[in-house]
């Protein structure tokens, strides 16, 4: 337990003195299409890791519901969606004289969302958990406290039950509040 604890106060050390030099910074923020509460914390120069804990609405993955259903197809339920993003065009905005405030810029993201038991829904999943990962590409953006994200990418999709499959183009729309950001 000592070694553990050791270990944590130099990992922050660590990330507290690098976090003066980065270009990214620490942002708090409400969403609101899928309400969530997230938090994007800067990992290096460029790059950010963000945790999104809230309630949804998605559509249901094929292999993870039982039958086949016509119209549309809906799961209300919470999630943990973790985001590593990896922005490419911070210096080209700041040459053109356009804010990086709020982590505003593009960027290619390794996404995981898990999904707890649905609150309503109109299928029947085969298991209460499922966990979807992958690579996306997306804009984020700041207009004053407005915060915007759009990606999208390619998901492999499971449950804990060992049900899986592919799904090729995952979209995400997020607007929201920044409850704190710096003007940059």
């Amino acid at each position: 337990m000592k070694n553990l604890i050791i270990i944590f106060l130099f990992f922050t050390i660590f990330m507290a003195q690098g976090q003066e030099e980065v270009s990214t910074q620490k942002v708090w923020r409400v969403n609101f299409i899928n309400p969530g509460v997230e938090v994007e914390v800067p990992v290096k120069k460029n790059s950010t890791f963000s945790t999104n804990l809230g309630v949804g609405f998605n559509g249901a993955y094929p292999d993870l519901v039982f039958g086949e259903e016509n119209g549309i197809i809906y799961i209300i339920a919470p999630f943990v969606d973790l985001q590593f993003k990896q922005f490419y065009n911070f210096e080209r905005r700041v040459e053109k004289g356009k804010s990086i405030s709020g982590n505003s810029g593009n960027f290619i993201s390794a996404r995981i969302i898990s999904r707890g038991p649905s609150i309503a829904d109109n299928v029947i999943r085969k298991s209460d958990v499922d966990i979807a990962i992958g690579p996306t590409w997306g804009i984020q953006r700041e207009f004053g406290n407005v915060h915007f994200l759009f990606d999208l990418g390619p998901q492999f999709y499971f449950d804990i039950d060992g049900n899986n499959g592919f799904w090729p183009l995952m979209a995400q729309l997020n607007i929201g509040l920044n409850l704190n950001s710096n003007k940059m």
